[in-house]
This record gives C-alpha cells, structure tokens and sequence, in this order.
C-alpha cells in the first residue's frame, strides 16, 4: 500500500508560498477595506447635517468658515483684473440702484441666519454687457454684471428677486456644499477603486466620472436652485419688493435663454416655465410681506476697496 504522505509535504514548498501569498493579499484588501470605512462614516455623517433654513439635508465636509476664506482669495483674484481695467463700479447710477436693493434684502437675511451680520456684506457692479449673471459667495461678497440690465431692462423688483436669490444660496450654504461634493467625489473615486479590485475599478471609476461630471461641473443643483428661489423670494418680498416679479424676471430670462420648455434634461437651474409656476404657487404667501406698511430696515454696506479687502 502507497504510504500515504501529511498533506503540508504534498503541497510542496512553492505552493505553500502562493498560498501564503494569497492571504497576505486578502488580509491587505481586508485592511484597506477597514481603513475606508472611517472615512465612509465621515461623509456619512457629514451628509446628516440640516441646510440652515430650509432643514434640507446636506453633505459638509467643508466647513462654512473655509468656504468664507476660499471665497475672499477667489474674490480678490477674480475682481482686482476688473478694478484695474475700470470695470467695477463705473456708473455711479447703476451702482447706487444695486446697492440701494441690496442694503434693503440683507437685513432679512441677517433674520433668517443672525450669525452673517459679521459677513463682510458689500456687492460690486461690473460692467461686462455680454454676461447676464449674478453672484453671492459665501460671507456675502455679492457681484451684479451689467449685461442684467442690458438683457432683461429689469425693474428694481426684479432686480430684487436676481439679489435675493443670490444671497439665498450664501445663506443655505452652497458654496460649501458644492466644494463638499468636490471633495466627496475624490475620496468617492479611491474608494470605489479599492472596494472594487482591479478587475473593475476601471469601469467603476470611468462610470463615476462621468457621473461627477454631470453633477459637480454645472453651478448648482436643481434641488440647491429651488431652495435659493423659495428663500429668496420671501427675501425680497420682505424688504418691500413684489413677489410677483419673480415670475416675470424668469420670463424674461427664458426669452433671452431662447428657450420656454419644461425639460429640466441636464439644467442647472429648474427650467424656466416650470421655475415659473414654482415661483407664482409661492406668490400669494408672499404677497403679505410685500403689501406690510412697517417700516423697511436698511442695512448700510461698507464701501470696499481691493486694499481693505486684502488686509480683511
């Protein structure tokens, strides 16, 4: 009868070694997953946090406070070429129009988020015909492009509702919540990578990419969007601007966009008629604040040269 020889002297030295190695690779891809879920727990419960206002659920891993700082630097670097050119604040009638809204919404926005009286509030008009846009960073630096007034021959109240719903997406966190994504997306792509094993994580990292793409290259959400129109609209109205020009300014915004349809394919912004009859469902709440004879608070922004701005 063959002796029948322990099964550890059958295997032989060199599969004894791809064995070995074997585990030792499961044990690292053990490892690596137990490291990634400190960091899923992160984001995690980042994602738990309440959007100021509206209570809607967002992710933060950036700190509002980081999104202030980033937003003075990308401030000073997008604004100082402007200055330098003679593009900022260049018609005295046009400035004191924006400013005299905005210093007219901002006290209602001190309201909703007490903390921001501390925000450097200032807004700076910039002469560029061609671009119909507006902004809010976060900590209330503001910015109004000319090309408004040239396109859509605004009325102050629809003015209003451009500015109210800029400093809408300051005070629910937006820049922040976007620079989140951005972080999230390349720890999300890592991660991906590793839980897959390398025999996918080509395909999964290809198909997040082209899911980040579309959800983190356009400005805001559709969700953000909505909550920047409803947050705003009741700005506005507070400050004694009617509520009803909400509806007309995105009229005319989708006259100058070419485009009235109800597809919201792809769009930033919710599309313009159905942005429209969002807006005229909120108009009767609306309109009490508006048609309110108290008086109007006025909150007095600070001039603000690139110098002052600098030393903040």
């Amino acid at each position: 009868m063959p002796r029948i020889a322990p099964a550890t002297a059958s295997i032989g030295p060199a599969i004894l070694a791809a064995a070995s190695s074997a585990v030792h690779r499961a044990g690292l891809r053990v490892a690596r997953r137990a490291a990634i879920v400190p960091v899923l727990a992160a984001l995690a419960l980042a994602a738990c946090q309440s959007a100021p206002v509206t209570g809607r659920s967002q992710l933060l891993i950036v700190p509002e406070e980081t999104a202030i700082a980033s937003s003075k630097t990308a401030y000073l670097q997008m604004l100082s070429p402007l200055e330098k050119q003679g593009k900022l604040d260049n018609d005295p009638a046009v400035t004191k129009r924006i400013v005299t809204i905005t210093e007219r919404l901002v006290p209602h926005a001190i309201n909703y988020r007490p903390e921001t009286a501390d925000w450097q509030w200032s807004v700076k008009v910039i002469d560029d015909p061609k671009t119909v846009n507006a902004w809010c960073m976060a900590g209330g630096r503001m910015a109004f492009y000319t090309g408004l007034i040239v396109a859509l021959k605004p009325t102050d109240d629809e003015i209003a509702q451009v500015m109210g719903h800029e400093i809408a997406h300051a005070l629910a966190k937006h820049q922040a919540e976007k620079m989140s994504q951005t972080m999230a997306k390349q720890v999300g792509l890592n991660v991906v990578g590793v839980l897959a094993g390398p025999k996918f994580s080509g395909l999964a990292m290809q198909a997040a990419n082209s899911a980040a793409q579309v959800a983190l290259t356009l400005p805001n959400s559709r969700e953000a969007e909505s909550e920047a129109d409803r947050i705003g609209i009741e700005l506005a109205a507070r400050a004694g601007y009617d509520p009803r020009s909400a509806v007309t300014l995105w009229q005319k915004m989708a006259k100058v966009s070419g485009g009235s349809g109800k597809s919201d394919f792809l769009s930033t912004h919710p599309a313009p008629e159905k942005r429209q009859e969002a807006l005229a469902a909120l108009v009767p709440q609306m309109l009490p604040y508006f048609e309110d004879r108290s008086p109007r608070p006025v909150f007095r922004l600070k001039p603000v040269t690139f110098a002052t701005a600098r030393a903040e």
